[in-house]
């Protein structure tokens, strides 16, 4: 096909086009932004309904046994299947933090050259997660015929809990944007959920590793609370986890430079 043919044959595809139509964006072109409204909808209701999750379940499990192994179990099962499934269907919309630590390393990242958050965003998510946390918190206790607000007495104030804090969070952040930086973040909806879901078991604090979260479980003293004064030490460890973890995916993940045109081997042409 000439060029003359070529240029002719686009302008017959532009006029294909129905009046009043908006032409499709290309397959693999990056998708407008949802407003920011429904982006910050998506992120309170994912996070009530990941909170509702995480404490109806605790509600259920002690209701059914009183294994502490198999509460747990439970729990964390719940957990697993309820937290995949909001990242897959709200993903798309907001990204699917639910997580103040999350929504603040992607802001970090980008004002350092990533893609990522805007501090205006930053300033409607968080809010909107903790809302969402207290509110599934609530909505938890109403189904099941609690007290609607009752603060937690579990208390949580021990070293080693905190210690598990700052793990548990290292690695969610670690897992997210290494996921992020290779290109894999389809797979978040089972990776996250699947990490989640181990942290409950191999970390001392059952894995929090959310600020909004974390203010969301005070709101009930059920299995799945966590007493007011235990608060500002969780949440301060889960910061210090996002900061390690950040730091981990730069060692990790460390772009390599490019090669110089000295250091390359020599081509055929060049000679012997």
């Amino acid at each position: 096909m000439t060029a003359t043919e070529a240029a002719e044959h686009d302008r017959a595809g532009e006029s294909s086009t129905a009046p009043g139509v908006e032409p499709q964006p290309a397959p693999g072109a990056t998708p407008p932004r949802n407003p920011l409204v429904a982006r910050a909808a998506a992120e309170l209701i994912g996070t009530a309904l990941l909170v509702a999750v995480v404490v109806g379940s605790g509600i259920q499990a002690t209701e059914l046994t009183k294994d502490v192994g198999l509460q747990l179990l439970a729990n964390s099962t719940a957990t697993v299947f309820g937290l995949g499934i909001l990242i897959l269907l709200l993903g798309p919309v907001s990204g699917a933090h639910f997580n103040p630590v999350v929504t603040l390393a992607e802001w970090w990242t980008a004002r350092r050259g990533g893609a990522g958050v805007t501090l205006r965003e930053v300033m409607a998510y968080v809010p909107a997660q903790i809302v969402g946390a207290i509110a599934g918190a609530i909505l938890a206790d109403a189904m099941f015929g609690k007290p609607l607000v009752e603060w937690s007495t579990h208390d949580r104030s021990a070293g080693h809990l905190l210690l598990g804090e700052v793990v548990a969070t290292a690695g969610l952040i670690l897992l997210i944007f290494g996921l992020a930086r290779t290109d894999q973040l389809r797979y978040a909806p089972v990776a996250v959920a699947s990490y989640i879901g181990a942290a409950y078991w191999f970390t001392s604090s059952t894995s929090f590793a959310n600020p909004a979260v974390t203010i969301g479980r005070a709101f009930t003293d059920t299995f799945a609370g966590i007493a007011p004064g235990s608060l500002l030490g969780f949440i301060g460890m889960q910061i210090v986890g996002g900061v390690v973890g950040l730091a981990l995916v730069a060692l990790i993940f460390m772009r390599g430079r490019p090669r110089s045109a000295a250091c390359s081997p020599p081509r055929s042409s060049d000679g012997p």
